[in-house]
């Protein structure tokens, strides 16, 4: 009789009805979270998985089928339109994140939108600006910087904070994939910029300042880079593309988007950083990794061992210290106390998990979610400076600095 009882109860929330756009690989990663959140959080109000929308009717039915769900549209403004979609999720190339997301705000939804927030400070920062006078109405809006919500960063947050490196030094973070090695894979959105806004800056790029930002607890203030484009020229795709997969045809375009960045930066509080973002790291499939050091001790944390971080504790004695590693299984850590017993590991999709239970009751409760558009646009003007400093030979580039949200 208890499960009879539970879903009673859980039908008896309030409904906060999901509208996606996009259903390749970020939608079907975002579905899982929202499909998911509440049956393993006891939430305020019952996520539904109203509407998903893309422009290929057959792709995207089969896609609402495939993921649960109850809809599907062909036209985003026809999701905005309907009563029964609270919150609008947008999984979409970054040239489209601006106007989809000023639209859904206007029209009283709450927005997620996909990192980077956009392709331009411009348009980020008109989307900040939609968003703060939309919380005066009520409506709320968050950028998925999904890494933010993995237990072990969530963790290492926690003991930056509590003073545990000390006075932050260096923090220097890399995110390494190789799926563009091969010359003949095809020009998808990804290499053009007008529709991705940059390369492997604005796609890992935005994830690892985001993360060093975050961990750190301050912003960039300035840095000095390098970019580079190692084959300009690749094959038209032939036919739709699927997550970072792509079939190629005759013909050929331009790829107008950087492969690599490489920049070294400096935060508000004098610590050093150093960065490297490429999708030509032959071998390397999603690596990310950061490490901060700091007076008193240093953490590392690896996303292929994302269960765990590395500590040092720079007070202990030399006869004994060293890294020791710390498995973030404990149902005190964070967002684990919903899971497995100790021991047994998250994966990638649970971070999408955790950013649809942080953003319900940030809904839930009125109060601004994390990261913020405001971090977004943080987030932009430190790739925007990486591109002038590339374009003016490695040239040092201050960013304007805000305050960011942790």
């Amino acid at each position: 009789m208890a499960q009879p009882q539970a879903d009673a109860a859980e039908a008896d929330k309030p409904a906060l009805g999901v509208g996606m756009v996009g259903y390749a690989f970020m939608g079907a990663a975002h579905s899982q979270g929202w499909r998911t959140v509440g049956r393993v959080f006891d939430l305020p109000r019952r996520p539904v998985l109203a509407a998903i929308c893309g422009r290929d009717p057959g792709a995207v039915r089969a896609a609402a089928d495939r993921h649960g769900w109850a809809a599907a549209e062909t036209d985003w403004r026809a999701l905005l339109e309907r009563d029964d979609v609270d919150l609008v999720d947008i999984c979409t190339p970054g040239d489209s994140h601006a106007e989809i997301a000023l639209a859904a705000l206007a029209a009283g939804k709450h927005v997620l939108c996909e990192k980077p927030l956009a392709n331009t400070v411009e348009e980020a920062e008109a989307m900040t600006a939609a968003a703060e006078e939309a919380a005066r109405r009520g409506q709320l809006a968050m950028v998925g910087f999904n890494y933010r919500r993995l237990p072990a960063t969530a963790l290492a947050r926690s003991m930056v904070a509590e003073g545990r490196l000390g006075t932050l030094r260096h923090v220097r973070v890399t995110y390494l994939q190789d799926w563009l090695v091969d010359p003949e894979f095809p020009l998808t959105w990804r290499l053009r910029k007008e529709a991705a806004g940059s390369g492997a800056l604005g796609d890992l790029g935005a994830h690892i300042v985001d993360l060093a930002q975050y961990l750190a607890g301050e912003p960039l203030a300035g840095v000095s880079a390098l970019t580079e484009t190692f084959v300009r020229e690749r094959p038209l795709p032939g036919g739709p593309t699927s997550g970072l997969t792509a079939t190629a045809t005759a013909g050929a375009g331009q790829v107008t988007v950087d492969d690599a960045a490489v920049f070294t930066g400096r935060f508000t509080s004098g610590a050093l950083a150093s960065f490297e973002a490429t999708r030509y790291a032959t071998g390397r499939k999603n690596a990310l990794r950061i490490e901060l050091n700091g007076e008193r001790g240093s953490l590392a944390f690896d996303l292929e061992r994302l269960n765990e971080l590395a500590y040092h504790d720079g007070t202990e004695p030399g006869t004994h210290a060293g890294f020791r590693r710390i498995l973030v299984t404990e149902p005190d850590h964070p967002y684990l106390d919903a899971w497995w017993p100790p021991g047994h590991g998250l994966g990638y999709e649970h971070s999408f998990v955790h950013q649809a239970r942080d953003l319900v009751l940030a809904i839930a409760q009125g109060s601004r979610p994390r990261p913020s558009f405001a971090d977004g646009l943080q987030v932009q003007r430190v790739l925007a400076a990486v591109e002038e400093s590339a374009e003016k030979n490695s040239a040092y580039t201050p960013i304007a600095v805000s305050s960011i949200s942790v």
